[in-house]
């Protein structure tokens, strides 16, 4: 993966080392890569019925849809939550994918924006559900992939009490091994990269389960066919 000034960086680093830098990196060859078998031929329609199984076992809702239907289905999902207030990332795909009105109408909805600094966190803090959109979704896990940007603070999907994800069936790969391999494939400029597996569960010494500690109570994820 591209890391901002990692040249530079290492370019002093060999310099003050007194040597050039090297400018190939070792080859690892592995005899076994288990981790790529792995649901290796699962098709596209297979690895969405493993997600679903997956997330009986992790607390979290599914509702499944055409883009045609998204509209629709994320109201009934927001309707599930009793409405109220919500905060979503400033993202283009949401226009995509049909829901610029149905956000942009509702008083109750804001949209995150970095020149309002803090009053985001703020308003995450107070929102009912956050909304978010998954760049890569683990199968295996029913673990989403969420970049955050200036555009989509970490908070969305963290601070309010539900959250909903939308899902593009065509992000969903068998597991992490090929979610690393698209990330090192087409580097991004995110300040950080999250891995979120449904809504927040814990467990204290005496196994016993504790919702909502460090995330969300509640998690809905919506798989979207046709995008």
């Amino acid at each position: 993966m591209t890391i901002a000034n990692r040249e530079h960086f290492l370019t002093n680093i060999a310099s003050r080392l007194g040597r050039s830098p090297s400018k190939e990196k070792p080859k690892r060859i592995w005899k076994y890569n288990p981790q790529a078998m792995v649901l290796k031929d699962y098709s596209q329609d297979e690895l969405v019925q493993v997600l679903v199984k997956q997330c009986a076992n992790i607390h979290t809702a599914v509702m499944t849809c055409t883009v045609e239907e998204l509209p629709h289905t994320f109201q009934k999902a927001m309707e599930s939550y009793g409405n109220g207030t919500g905060i979503y990332s400033k993202d283009p795909r949401f226009g995509d994918m049909g829901l610029t009105s149905l956000l942009t109408l509702n008083p109750a909805l804001h949209e995150w924006d970095y020149e309002k600094g803090n009053a985001n966190i703020k308003m995450a803090e107070q929102a009912n559900i956050g909304i978010v959109i998954s760049d890569i979704t683990l199968a295996e896990s029913g673990t989403i992939v969420v970049q955050t940007s200036k555009d989509n603070g970490r908070t969305l999907s963290y601070l309010p009490s539900n959250s909903i994800a939308i899902i593009p069936k065509s992000t969903i790969v068998p597991r992490m091994t090929q979610a690393a391999q698209q990330l090192r494939a087409n580097p991004v400029t995110a300040s950080s990269i999250h891995f979120i597996t449904g809504p927040s569960n814990s467990a204290d010494i005496e196994m016993k389960l504790v919702v909502g500690v460090h995330g969300p109570i509640r998690m809905t994820y919506l798989i979207v066919e046709g995008i």
